[in-house]
Order: C-alpha cells, then sequence, then structure tokens
C-alpha cells in the first residue's frame, strides 16, 4: 500500500480523499492555490505545497507544478479527485513516466473513452445499446444536415471532448441546426481544445441514468447498481438519486452486467460510469458517455451500498484484486443527494462568491442518516475562480419517500449566510409532485420556471 498520497484538487473532493486516507494510514499531501491558502483541506492533509497562483491554469490545471510537488514530498502516488486533471490521459502519462501511480484508469482507456464518438463504437461493439447518430466526427456543417435528413429532427449536437453540457445544442430544424453547428464547435473549442462534434437523435423528457463500476488489474469487473441523475439544470446535475424509481430489478441485473462486462473487455482499472438516457416512451437505456474518474455524486452509492468507493479506488490502483464479486454487492433503502452551489436562484443562478458567515450543516433526522460533504466552515472563502458547488447533503433511509422527506427536512435546517445558495431551488423541487412520485425526467427543472 502507498505510504503517501498526494491530491491534485482542492475543495470538498480533496477533504473527502483525505478523511479515507487517514482512515487507511496512509499520509496525505494537498496542493493549493494561493487564493486556496486558508481552505481546509490544506489544513486537514499532512503536508501542503503551493502549485501557483489562484487561476486553474496556472495552479491546478499545471501537470508540472503538481508532479514537482509529488517529487518533493516523495509521495508514491496521485488522486485526482474530479474536474481538473482527472480525465486527462496526458497527464496520467506523465503521471506514469515520473513513476507516480495515476489513481484512475490508464491513459489508453481514458483516451479510448474520453473521446465520446470513439467511446460510442467501443461500447456498441462490446453489446452496449448506444443512442442512434452519426458514425463518427462530422467534418462540416453539411455532413450534419446530411444526417439529420435521414434521421430526421430533433437532433442533438455534442462536442466528442469533455461534458457539463459544453459544445451541446438541441436542433429541431435545418435552420437551428446550421446556425448552431458553428456555435457548438467554438464553444467545444474553447473549453476542450477540440471542436470536434457529432449527431445523436435526441430523446425528449429521456431520463439520465447511470451505472457505477469497478475494474481491476485482474480482468474482474463489476456494477454498483444504478444513481438517476435526471434532475438537471443546463445539462449540470443538481439532484441524484439511487435507486432509481423507474428502473426495475430486471432492468438493473441485465444492464449492470452488460456494463461489467464491457469494462473488462477493455482492461478497465478503478472507479467509473457508464452514463444512459432512457427513453420514457419506450423504455430503452441507450449508452451515452463513461466518465473515467470518481463521480461527485459517489456518496449516493456509498450510502446505499455501506462501502467507501475512495479506500476501494486506492486498493485497485495499488494492484489489488476487487474486495467484491457481483454476488457480495447488496442494495438496502434509499440515498438522495443535492448538490448546494454559491449561486442566486433568483438571480439566474448568478455565482455567490464571498465569505460565508454562518454555517450551520443539519446533524441529524429522525429516521434517516444525513451526511454532508464539504470545505465550508464560518469564516470560509469562497473565491470566484473555482467551480460554485460548495457543498453536497446526502440522506439514506427506509424507502424514496421517506428519503425525500428527510431531505426537504435536512435542507430546511440547514443555515448557510454571507452568500446565497441552491438550497431554495431544491426545496422547490423535493416539494414537487413530479418529483414526489418519481415521474420526471430532464426537463423538470426547466418546467419549474428554474
Amino acid at each position: 500500500m502507498f505510504k503517501r498520497i498526494l491530491i491534485a484538487n482542492r475543495g470538498e473532493i480533496a477533504c473527502r480523499v483525505i478523511r479515507t486516507c487517514k482512515a487507511m494510514g496512509i499520509e496525505t499531501v494537498a496542493v493549493y492555490s494561493e487564493a486556496d491558502e486558508k481552505s481546509r483541506h490544506v489544513r486537514d492533509a499532512d503536508q501542503a505545497v503551493c502549485i501557483g497562483p489562484a487561476p486553474s491554469a496556472e495552479s491546478y490545471l499545471n501537470m508540472q507544478a503538481i508532479l514537482d510537488a509529488a517529487e518533493r514530498t516523495e509521495a508514491k502516488a496521485i488522486h485526482p479527485g474530479y474536474g481538473f486533471l482527472s480525465e486527462n490521459a496526458l497527464f496520467s502519462d506523465l503521471c506514469a513516466q515520473r513513476k507516480f501511480t495515476f489513481i484512475g484508469p490508464s491513459a489508453r482507456v481514458i483516451r479510448l473513452m474520453g473521446d465520446k464518438a470513439t467511446a460510442r463504437r467501443t461500447m456498441k461493439a462490446v453489446g452496449i445499446p448506444i443512442v442512434p447518430g452519426s458514425e463518427g466526427l462530422l467534418a462540416t456543417v453539411d455532413d450534419a444536415v446530411a444526417f439529420a435528413r435521414t434521421s430526421g429532427y430533433p437532433v442533438l449536437l455534442k462536442a466528442t471532448a469533455g461534458g457539463g453540457g459544453k459544445g451541446m445544442r438541441v436542433c429541431r430544424s435545418e435552420d437551428e441546426l446550421k446556425k448552431r453547428f458553428p456555435e457548438a464547435a467554438m464553444e467545444a473549442q474553447k473549453a476542450f481544445g477540440n471542436p470536434g462534434l457529432y449527431l445523436e437523435r435526441f430523446v425528449e423528457k429521456g431520463r439520465h441514468i447511470e451505472f457505477q463500476f469497478f475494474g481491476d488489474a485482474y480482468g474482474n469487473g463489476v456494477h454498483l447498481f444504478e444513481r438517476e441523475c435526471s434532475v438537471q439544470r443546463n445539462h449540470q446535475k443538481l439532484i441524484e438519486e439511487s435507486l432509481s424509481p423507474v428502473i426495475d430489478e430486471a432492468t438493473r441485473t441485465r444492464m449492470g452486467e452488460r456494463v461489467a462486462k464491457a469494462i473488462s473487455a477493455i482492461g478497465y482499472q478503478g472507479a467509473g460510469t457508464m452514463e444512459f438516457l432512457l427513453d420514457s416512451t419506450s423504455g430503452e437505456l441507450f449508452f451515452m458517455e463513461v466518465n473515467t474518474r470518481l463521480q461527485v455524486e459517489h456518496p449516493v452509492t456509498e450510502m446505499l451500498t455501506g462501502l467507501d468507493l475512495v479506500k476501494e479506488q486506492i486498493q485497485v490502483a495499488a494492484n489489488h484484486r476487487l474486495s467484491w464479486k457481483q454476488a457480495d454487492l447488496q442494495h438496502s433503502g434509499h440515498a438522495i443527494e443535492c448538490r448546494v452551489n454559491a449561486e442566486d436562484p433568483s438571480q439566474n443562478f448568478k455565482p455567490s462568491p464571498g465569505v460565508v458567515t454562518r454555517f450551520e450543516p443539519p446533524t441529524s433526522v429522525a429516521g434517516a442518516t444525513v451526511r454532508v460533504e464539504t470545505y465550508l466552515e464560518a469564516g470560509a472563502q469562497i473565491p470566484v475562480y473555482y467551480d460554485s458547488m460548495v457543498c453536497k447533503l446526502i440522506v439514506h433511509a427506509a424507502d424514496r419517500d421517506a428519503a425525500r422527506r428527510a431531505m426537504l427536512e435536512a435542507l430546511g435546517a440547514f443555515k448557510i449566510e454571507g452568500v446565497k445558495t441552491t438550497i431554495p431551488i431544491h426545496l422547490k423541487i423535493l416539494s414537487d409532485e413530479r418529483f414526489a412520485s418519481g415521474r420526471y425526467h430532464t426537463g423538470l427543472v426547466a418546467e419549474l420556471g428554474a
């Protein structure tokens, strides 16, 4: 096992990884930008190294600075968290060249799955159903128009690199497609350095379903059931839950087995998530993409299964076999997670950086387990430079309605002052009859006027 791990990230995920490392007896090294000098993850780690100025490009995306920090502190492995360099194949390659273990899949697998057009072809070849779409990348807007004339509208333009909704456009007519193709390509180039686009059939009122999985270096693969992530705003997830209220046990088993088989076939080592689009009309599940990292919403699965996914990541990276066989994995009850962002819902979700003057998270709710993942505390500064998500609130209860009611109670007891947060929109969503009944889709937040 590793003696010391450097965490190439910040905020709540850095704190989360540090916690598991401490439980495993592993020393930790935090890296931080000048803006994060007083952040909690810096204090929680055994050592801390400043890697540059506040902008991400000069600090948390500065591969050389991070690798130099790992060398100076004699760290043996690097945990990338999520975001930043977590799905960067070059960084994985550089770690290997400098003799550090990258806690994640190989650069080969990251490249294979990171390019979404390639990932579609790869998953199709191993028997995973994919959304009907273009074969490979679209060279020109004329290619896109020709495909759409055959497939029919609406269609969805998607960037082959990256995620988070960038480089995505729904097109309901040929005029829209011609207008939005260059927009999407430009946005993709700016965000990911790759303007490549492909087209998929746009599934109206679809649902976002994802399967958590793990693979090891010995060809073993398992799935840890599914999460529902359909509550989104501008393709950004707001609420996740598990199990999905619309996936039955037979579908769960069938698709989970396919996922485990697929990741074993490509030699996947570590944690990952396979994302699907559920056609609410036909009930079909279509492959969208693979995220080659730990997800923001991994605590939902941890609460459902009682497992520590970060611990398993570290063990698999150290070439241990998976701790579990598929038959060992069980789910119990229901878990829901709300992502709390420092944004003002009343001002079109405008970011709300600043100093947190009061921070009192809920600690308990009758009949449920409450978990809070955050780096915030009273007096903490939320910088303008990074993602606005500052906290995750997770509850676990005996069934879905009990979990929903527990989450409403926990959100109502949550006290954050000094900045605006998205707690009001979470309360609105969880109180809505469509969410309460489980009959919702990715357009729910828009239908609520948010």
